[in-house]
């Protein structure tokens, strides 16, 4: 993290996921699908700024999806996206997660800076691949990566 930068992260209880979706909503990704025995998100706070974003993960036992990392607007720029995914990272491999996979339109660039590389779609594993962020909610042009935890 760059100097200054105290982050925080809290999990999401059901009642809390309006935030995360507006935030979602904001930044025209799925929010359709936030509720869930295997979900976890979180809200991220800088102690000097406030909410600075969002993410979650998915756990289906050794494997986990990478969900809705979105940093708010006003925000972005300051190197908190990749200070929340290194946090998410760390939190999944703290729950078991070996691999994490996510699907994304328009930031693989991004999410290759910090270890995911490109992934066949069709091979995820059966459990990944039916998750609704898989059949229903992204679109088959979506890139799917992975990185190993462990």
């Amino acid at each position: 993290m760059r100097g200054g930068m105290s982050l925080t992260g809290v999990e999401l209880g059901r009642e809390d996921l309006g935030d995360l979706a507006q935030a979602l909503a904001a930044d025209g990704m799925p929010a359709d699908d936030l509720a869930g025995p295997d979900k976890r998100f979180f809200a991220f706070d800088d102690r000097e700024r406030g909410r600075i974003g969002f993410g979650g993960f998915e756990v289906h036992g050794g494997d986990g999806l990478l969900r809705s990392v979105v940093t708010v607007q006003g925000m972005r720029g300051r190197g908190y996206g990749r200070a929340m995914v290194a946090w998410l990272v760390r939190e999944a491999a703290s729950r078991g997660v070996r691999r994490l996979y996510l699907l994304t339109t328009d930031a693989a660039g991004f999410f290759g800076r910090y270890g995911f590389t490109a992934a066949d779609r069709h091979a995820v594993p059966p459990a990944i691949a039916r998750t609704e962020q898989f059949t229903t909610l992204c679109p088959a042009s979506a890139v799917c990566m992975v990185r190993e935890l462990s």
